[in-house]
């Protein structure tokens, strides 16, 4: 089996796009669909997350668009919001040296008027959410009358969350030529059925199973279900990361374990489907910049979600799926820094834990007690704060823009200025805790790009 994308017969641009990437040689998935997704042929592709899928359906429908015909041609479809712009940013760089090519976003959670207007201009390619996606075809301002290919990534949890009566209501409207490549975490028999429904002779490719990190050090501590949280207590005294994913399996547990951590003076934020999507957005940004050290989230809600440097995975709940156990886990131990995975089991979901040990071939560290602590408390503190200023892309602000009324109108060393965010009507900046209320305090004194803007600390 060939790895090397020179071999695939791709266009000099996308090949000279793909080495300024450092993407050199494809991985398991893409060496065995790329071939054939190139082709035209249907394909159900078993992959999990971080196994180069998007690459892999990426470079097929982007090496599908004629540039030159203006409406929309591929259409891939997402679970989650998060996804969705995580699978639209990966395309764009795969796209970086194909000009006057249009990629186009279409979520829920932000109005509709935005996308109308830009569906009028054209675009060649979308990504999007099945309901919202469902909701522009039934206003008649999306048109899949031209579409060659169909994505559905990450099938599975699009059938789990309920979209499948959505999905065939948006395939009903796509030409039945079309080619359709369907990839899923696991295989189950809804998405078999799915398969057989909306694909022509799909050929069925399975990557290699999951295999452990060998950078994530996985720790198991037996926990009897009523003194959960204060095992979670002694986990964040014994091991203070400085950023940390607690999961569970319920919004409502989300929102008590955000509640009791607060209660302990830890910043920490839930992330659930409750959340509307500004809701959502505020806190992936405030978690990813460092200004909220936990994030306590469902998997659903976490799906798609991509934050750097994440000290360690808590399982508050041990997932009844072993993969979903390996997705959380791949949150820590990132671009070969380590990690660390601590999960919480009683005597009864022994045999969850021998699941996800015979799927990734290892035998883990099972610790029944914990390091007894002094602290009273919980130390783990943030250096930094978030800063929210009511104007965005619309009012074109640019990252420089507050960079520089930072420190030059309100003197903040820039060592003190951490992540900012620009979005459409809203920008968040994260500076140092000791430096925050100065910020504001000057900045609401002078101007940002000669003009004064709302803001708040959050």
């Amino acid at each position: 089996m060939q790895n090397n994308f020179k071999s695939l017969g791709l266009s000099e641009d996308i090949l000279k796009n793909l080495d300024s990437l450092s993407f050199h040689k494809m991985t398991n998935i893409q060496a065995m669909a790329l071939p054939h997704v190139l082709k035209g042929v249907d394909v159900i592709a078993e992959a999990q997350t971080g196994s180069g899928k998007t690459v892999a359906f990426g470079l097929g429908v982007l090496s599908s668009v004629k540039v030159k015909d203006y409406f929309v041609q591929s259409m891939i479809l997402c679970p989650t919001r998060e996804l969705a712009d995580q699978v639209a940013t990966e395309i764009r760089k795969l796209a970086r040296l194909t000009p006057n090519i249009k990629i186009l976003t279409l979520c829920g959670g932000t109005s509709t008027r935005p996308q109308v207007e830009s569906l009028q201009h054209g675009a060649h390619l979308v990504v999007g959410t099945p309901g919202r996606i469902l909701d522009h075809i039934e206003k008649g301002s999306l048109s899949l009358k031209g579409v060659k290919s169909l994505v559905l990534d990450e099938a599975d949890r699009m059938l789990d969350m309920g979209f499948a009566d959505d999905i065939r209501a948006i395939i009903k409207k796509t030409p039945r030529s079309r080619q359709t490549l369907l990839f899923s975490a696991t295989f189950p028999e809804n998405i078999q059925q799915m398969s057989k429904d909306i694909q022509a002779k799909p050929l069925h490719i399975k990557a290699e199973k999951s295999v452990q990190n060998k950078d994530i050090q996985q720790l198991f501590f037996q926990t009897p279900r009523d003194h959960k949280y204060g095992v979670l207590t002694s986990l964040l005294q014994q091991y203070q990361p400085s950023s940390a994913i607690v999961f569970c399996t319920t919004k409502i547990q989300t929102q008590e374990v955000a509640k009791y951590l607060s209660i302990q003076k830890v910043k920490a934020l839930a992330l659930n489907g409750d959340l509307d999507q500004d809701e959502r957005t505020e806190v992936v940004i405030r978690f990813a910049n460092g200004s909220i050290p936990i994030l306590v989230a469902t998997d659903v809600a976490s799906r798609g979600l991509d934050v750097k440097d994440v000290e360690a995975v808590i399982h508050f709940d041990l997932s009844k799926d072993p993969e979903v156990h390996v997705h959380r886990s791949g949150r820590t131990g990132r671009a070969g820094k380590k990690g660390l995975s601590l999960g919480m089991y009683s005597q009864n979901e022994e045999y969850r834990l021998q699941a996800i040990e015979k799927l990734i071939n290892t035998t883990f560290t099972r610790n029944s007690k914990l390091q007894k602590s002094d602290q009273k408390s919980i130390n783990i503190k943030t250096k930094m704060d978030t800063l929210k200023i009511f104007a965005g892309k619309k009012s074109k602000l640019r990252p420089g823009d507050i960079l520089g009324a930072l420190t030059k109108e309100a003197n903040i060393d820039g060592k003190f200025i951490g992540k900012i965010n620009i979005l459409n009507e809203r920008s968040y900046v994260a500076i140092d805790s000791r430096h925050i209320e100065s910020a504001i305090r000057r900045l609401a004194a002078s101007k940002i790009k000669n003009r004064n803007y709302r803001m708040k600390i959050m």
